[in-house]
């Protein structure tokens, strides 16, 4: 009965909003000190990526390559980047620690993960501010790249937050996105993306290579959220986390739910 209310409330825009205000901050403090830096889905391709990482990252494997695929679509040396939605800050500190970025800005609605990002990650020209990704607060044409790993699924208003990137990237800056939506969805996803001031550069199905990865991080994830969430939000943690079995994970595997990434660019 819970869950099905809330999935219900979680269709509605802005009481969605209002729940994510609630849910990220709860789950911030439920596993601070824990060093979990990521809390998106993972990726894995067949054979493996094979992606070279230090000792410190490879714990995290399975979510940097979704970044990696994510933001390697275009060349990031030397630019300036937002991530929009940025969760523990484990994908913009890898980004910034390996691309070689001007500067790297993660801006996240959550103060208590903002906090978070600022004590857990210092590198040079990484930077963390608390803000709303439907108001970004940049101004027009400051950005060359923005960066959306799996949260706009959360915002009320999708079409505007498209918008508010066009507004702070520069002529012929780029938007590196990838998301969910479940079948229901995907039409208004796509035409809200059609109506955008954008060419699509390319785009890819990523929903078997989101699998895999989800089943690399399977037992640790589970482990997370038996020890930190109490038993009644083990259901719905598990589907945040995507484990065998969850909701997310059976739609995904049997095509009810579309995952994609796309790189954009500002025409």
């Amino acid at each position: 009965m819970f869950l099905s209310l809330l999935e219900r409330l979680l269709s509605v825009g802005i009481v969605r909003k209002t729940i994510w205000q609630v849910w990220y901050p709860f789950l911030t403090r439920r596993l601070k000190g824990k060093d979990v830096l990521f809390l998106n889905y993972a990726f894995e391709t067949d054979p493996p990526v094979g992606l070279r990482l230090d000792a410190g990252d490879e714990p995290d494997r399975a979510c940097i390559q979704l970044y990696d695929h994510v933001a390697s679509q275009v060349e990031l040396r030397g630019k300036e980047v937002l991530e929009v939605s940025c969760g523990h800050g484990g994908g913009a500190s890898w980004i910034a620690r390996t691309m070689q970025t001007a500067s790297y800005t993660g801006l996240d609605l959550n103060p208590i993960g903002v906090r978070f990002c600022q004590e857990h990650h210092r590198v040079a020209g990484l930077g963390f501010v608390q803000g709303d990704a439907q108001k970004l607060p940049f101004p027009d044409h400051s950005l060359d790249v923005v960066i959306n790993v799996e949260a706009s699924h959360c915002y009320p208003d999708f079409p505007g937050f498209l918008a508010g990137v066009a507004r702070v990237l520069r002529p012929g800056g780029h938007l590196l996105y990838a998301d969910f939506r479940f079948a229901d969805e995907v039409e208004a996803w796509g035409r809200a993306i059609a109506a955008a001031p954008f060419q699509i550069v390319q785009t890819r199905d990523i929903g078997a290579e989101v699998l895999r990865g989800m089943d690399r991080n399977a037992e640790h994830s589970r482990e997370l959220v038996r020890r930190h969430l109490p038993r009644f939000l083990h259901s719905l943690g598990f589907d945040f986390a995507g484990v065998p079995g969850s909701r997310v994970y059976s739609a995904l595997q049997e095509g009810e739910l579309s995952y994609r990434s796309w790189c954009f660019r500002k025409v």
